[in-house]
């Protein structure tokens, strides 16, 4: 018998389904005869690790008349239980098989003058189903066979064999015996296979399949898709000409190998390398398939990315890392009335049991997209499921706690009974109680959002005159004397600290704007705030404007952030309480305000901060600072000054300093305690990826916004009385207009500025600016904070309510 000259593997797929009813087989003209062999079950043929299930051999017998080779194949097929279709005509034989779709296809070419075998054979290769069809031609014993046999091979292309004429029954039926255990068996595996590389094709986890000599012979469009890779760029390249992560231990690819080429299944985490360079951690799972004689024919590679979790080899070094963060987050610790930490939050008990899982939870299981705390919710619940009893109920309560919305956010706990902290929380995290009367606040007087006409003629850099001048001398220094300037300038220090600031940092060279539209933008910018606000005023502004770039001087946020960042930073500064009304986020909610229902009850003072600062700045050219910078570099530096404004309200204080803590300060701290060569590389790596970046910009605002307390003890005092000022004055109004009191402690009759003092910096600065300071390294403002804290603390054990202690 002859062979195939070559394989064809189809993507369709054939499956027969069951037995078909004797109906199916009855002649459907008088050309054509079906044979029924006796009834049988399914045979099975095993494909490696998989079982496959086959229908009775369907064949077909093409033969023009009725002879003993004929009768000896249509024997022979009953007693093997196969199907069997006879056919007398060409024309009948391809109806026949376009129905059926043979299995076996056996074609009389002894006799040429009753019809064209050539024909009939390309005929039946053209339909679509017949690529996996076995065609065998019945020929003569003559000498000249191979002369007549060729020109049907030619014709059929493959999967062509020859029977040399043998009536005898026993010699058909041991052929067709042959032919199913060989061939065609070997025909239905790739039909098989198509069906599994169909799988292959539409799995998500990524596959590759590579040869015994590790050549790269498949990967399936998942695979494509997670590593970047085309399929061109890697079918037949060996495995260790793609690039390899750097992140692996030196020794595992040794290891795997040593594995798989035994014959053992390897398993593990494994670092790959996609084609634009990023590592991606994954599970990985490589099988080698065994073939014939038990050599290793092919190994078989299922990569499952690790998503979020790609940081998770970071842990264990994190975890070292967190007892250098206590220690550095204790240094100070003297100073705090039982310091709350943000870092460890408890939660109520929860009544319910595991009892609560729904099956509802497997559509939560089946999603493709996840957010990562659906990814932290899902883990939990998998691992209840297999968990005692004591186990389970303790993690409903971590769900319990994982699914409300304050994750970041301390609860009083131990400070409950404090009614400072209370209410400074109530009136600085919430946005309000909703309104109780029907009266709506509106500002009593509103600043023009315009430049002022006594201001159009800006004063230059140059012609600061001496006695201003003077007072900015020593503006790089932290204990520089902000109230000074706010009398030298008749309060308006903003222009002027401004002007110097801006000038220092080269930002009119970045920006390329004239220093004359930048003098004209910080005029406007100072004229639309509240000079009648005690202290969101624009000498609080011109605070935050040079305790930003103070810390922008700092190494470590020098080597973090870029000039793009240092500019935005610095008019994030500037315009970040422009046009406060010296009232509270909760004071506007409750009281229904305009820009409360402008901005949802949400961020409202930071949201019309940052909306405001935009529409004075690009409303007129003489003060648009931003025309000149191209349209990409306008958006970025944009989005980062809204983002930081954003981020001085209070509401996600806690989000903020955590995810700095975190992602910043712990790595910090472990590349610290580890060292290594690739030291350097590494922090350079944490201090500049995107995402810290940003975090970085928005702690430094945030300090620089609440840094009073870290002040030298004279301004620390004077911006005490302020904010406490400004407090009472809310409360006032508060009371006039019957709606509910924030922070009823801020009663000008009986509120303790101490006491008041000290839950601030308990509960907002001190965690804040341990974490900062071990980031930018400010052992002078720590060594205020601690000096302000114990003044507090000083007056409030003498049951003082005022700043100062009385004359003696």
């Amino acid at each position: 018998m002859g062979c195939a000259s070559s394989i064809h593997i189809s993507d369709r797929v054939v499956y027969h389904s069951g037995k078909e009813s004797e109906d199916s087989h009855s002649p459907q003209q008088t050309n054509t005869t079906q044979h029924q062999g006796n009834p049988t079950t399914l045979t099975e043929v095993q494909f490696g690790p998989m079982k496959l299930f086959k229908d009775p051999l369907q064949v077909l017998l093409v033969f023009a008349k009725e002879d003993s080779q004929s009768n000896g194949f249509c024997w022979a097929c009953e007693k093997a239980n196969f199907r069997c279709s006879m056919a007398r005509t060409p024309e009948s034989a391809l109806e026949c098989f376009l129905e059926k779709h043979h299995d076996l296809v056996i074609i009389d070419h002894r006799h040429s003058r009753h019809f064209d075998a050539e024909a009939l054979c390309r005929s039946i290769r053209a339909v679509n189903s017949s690529e996996n069809t076995v065609i065998v031609a019945v020929v003569k014993r003559p000498d000249r066979e191979e002369a007549s046999v060729m020109p049907l091979i030619n014709a059929v292309g493959f999967i062509f064999f020859r029977y040399v004429e043998n009536a005898n029954m026993m010699a058909c039926y041991n052929e067709l015996l042959q032919l199913e255990h060989g061939e065609v068996r070997a025909q239905f595996k790739l039909r098989a296979g198509n069906a599994i590389f169909t799988a292959l094709e539409q799995s998500q986890e990524a596959i590759e399949i590579t040869s015994e000599d590790q050549v790269i012979q498949y990967v399936n469009p998942a695979y494509e898709s997670i590593m970047g890779y085309q399929q061109g760029e890697l079918i037949g390249k060996e495995i260790i000409e793609v690039p390899k992560s750097e992140k692996n231990k030196p020794d595992l690819l040794e290891t795997i190998n040593s594995c798989i080429r035994k014959g053992k299944e390897w398993q593990g985490i494994y670092y790959a390398k996609k084609k634009n360079g990023d590592s991606i951690q994954q599970n990985v799972k490589i099988t080698p398939v065994i073939g014939q004689g038990g050599k290793i024919r092919h190994y078989v590679s299922i990569n499952r990315p690790l998503n979020d979790n790609n940081k998770t080899d970071k842990s264990s070094e994190r975890v070292q890392a967190e007892s250098q963060t206590d220690i550095q987050s204790s240094k100070h610790k003297d100073r705090r009335k039982g310091s709350l930490d943000v870092r460890s939050t408890t939660s109520r008990g929860s009544d319910g049991s595991s009892q609560r899982r729904h099956s509802s939870m497997a559509r939560i299981h089946s999603m493709t997209i996840e957010a990562p705390i659906t990814k932290v919710i899902n883990i939990i619940n998998a691992a209840q499921e297999s968990s005692p009893m004591p186990v389970a109920e303790a993690l409903d309560r971590v769900l319990e706690i994982l699914r409300t919305t304050e994750l970041y956010s301390p609860q009083l706990g131990t400070k409950g009974s404090d009614p400072h902290t209370n209410d400074l929380v109530g009136g600085l995290m919430t946005d309000g109680l909703r309104r109780l009367s029907g009266n709506e606040y509106i500002f009593s007087t509103k600043q023009p959002h315009h430049l002022p006409s006594h201001l159009t003629t800006p004063l230059s850099l140059n012609d600061i005159p001496p006695r201003i001048a003077q007072t900015m001398e020593n503006e790089d220094s932290w204990d520089f004397d902000i109230f000074n300037l706010e009398a030298a300038t008749l309060k308006r220090p903003l222009t002027y600290l401004g002007l110097k600031i801006f000038s220092r940092f080269g930002v009119c060279e970045f920006l390329n704007c004239p220093e004359a539209t930048l003098r004209s933008w910080l005029q406007v910018i100072e004229a639309n705030y509240h000079s009648s606000n005690s202290y969101h005023n624009s000498t609080h502004a011109a605070d935050v404007l040079h305790a930003t770039a103070y810390f922008l001087c700092k190494e470590r946020v020098k080597q973090s952030l870029d000039p793009i960042d240092e500019v935005a930073a610095l008019i994030a500064a500037t315009v970040h309480d422009v046009d406060h009304p010296g009232r509270t986020n909760s004071f506007l909610c409750n009281a229904g305000s305009e820009l409360a229902i402008l901005y949802n009850d949400t961020a409202v003072l930071e949201s019309h901060h940052a909306a405001l600062a935009f529409q004075i700045t690009t409303r007129d050219d003489k003060c648009n600072i931003f025309k000149n910078i191209e349209r990409n570099e306008y958006r970025t530096l944009r989005q980062a000054i809204i983002d930081m404004v954003l981020a001085t309200e209070m509401t996600k204080h806690f989000e903020h300093v955590n995810k700095f803590v975190n992602s910043i300060n712990k790595p910090l701290a472990a590349l610290e305690e580890n060292g290594g060569n690739n030291d350097e590389e590494s922090v350079k790596s944490v201090l500049t990826s995107p995402e810290n970046r940003i975090l970085v910009k928005r702690m430094l605002i945030k300090c620089a916004d609440i840094s009073n307390p870290c002040r030298p003890q004279e301004l620390c005092i004077e911006w005490a009385g302020r904010i406490s000022e400004e407090y009472f004055a809310q409360t006032d109004e508060e009371k006039r207009q019957g709606l509910p009191v924030v922070m009823p402690v801020f009663d000008r009759n009986t509120c303790s500025i101490p006491k008041s003092q000290i839950s601030f910096i308990d509960y907002f600065i001190t965690d804040m600016f341990d974490a900062w300071d071990a980031f930018a390294d400010l052992p002078n403002l720590m060594q205020h904070l601690d000096n302000n804290f114990k003044y507090w603390k000083g007056l409030d054990e003498r049951k003082l309510h005022s700043l100062r202690p009385p004359p003696e």
